[in-house]
């Protein structure tokens, strides 16, 4: 669920879980709260990227 997620599944595992997901009413509830974790991972890549420049710019 995390790797289609996060849409690392290679194309033929990709779409095989979507054929599983168009039948699965608990993994499109599963999916759709996942749903919102790659922008937050993205958030946290740039906060912690922005943080890292801060620091090497106040030394």
């Amino acid at each position: 669920m995390a790797a289609y997620a996060l849409g690392v599944l290679d194309e033929e595992d990709h779409e095989a879980f979507q054929s599983h997901l168009m039948t699965c009413e608990e993994c499109q509830v599963e999916l759709r709260e996942l749903s919102e974790v790659p922008g937050l991972l993205d958030v946290v890549k740039r906060d912690r990227s922005n943080a890292l420049d801060d620091d090497r710019t106040s030394h």
